[in-house]
């Protein structure tokens, strides 16, 4: 498959959009404690904060994983990526265990969780794309010289 940057790009910034929407739903309990107890999450309290705090970590894992599949090669390639994603899985699967174990956590309400969700999930996108698509190849001629 021939990758599309700007496909990833805009999918990108849908799920920003969207996780940033869903975690400014921070319950009242939520939106008391943020105030009150753990200030330097406020931005969680504004959709367009946290969409941006949500795009550049995506950018950030993005831009990681793009010097990553520039950096290695075939079978080695392929591993690290899917290596990735299996990290990714694995941070989902322990933020789902820490919103249903923790109190705290769990007083931030469900859309909150939906949003966090997302950010994980937008990693695994990230990662897949690297793994499941071909790096351009680039053809030199024998015959020019490249200055």
């Amino acid at each position: 498959m021939k990758r599309n940057y700007l496909l990833l790009f805009f999918i990108l910034i849908f799920l920003s959009l969207l996780s940033g929407n869903l975690t400014a739903g921070v319950s009242l309990v939520g939106k008391i404690g943020i105030s009150f107890f753990y200030k330097q999450f406020s931005f969680f309290q504004s959709w367009w904060q946290s969409s941006l705090v949500c795009l550049a970590l995506m950018l950030v894992v993005g831009a990681i994983l793009y010097f990553i599949d520039r950096s290695t090669n075939g079978l080695k390639r392929k591993i690290v990526l899917i290596a990735c994603f299996l990290i990714f899985l694995t941070g989902l699967y322990f933020t789902f265990s820490d919103f249903r174990t923790d109190l705290a956590h769990r007083w931030l309400g469900e859309r909150f969780h939906v949003g966090v969700y997302l950010y994980w999930i937008g990693f695994g996108i990230i990662s897949l794309f690297f793994a499941l698509t071909e790096k351009k190849k680039i053809m030199v001629n024998d015959t020019e010289t490249i200055l």
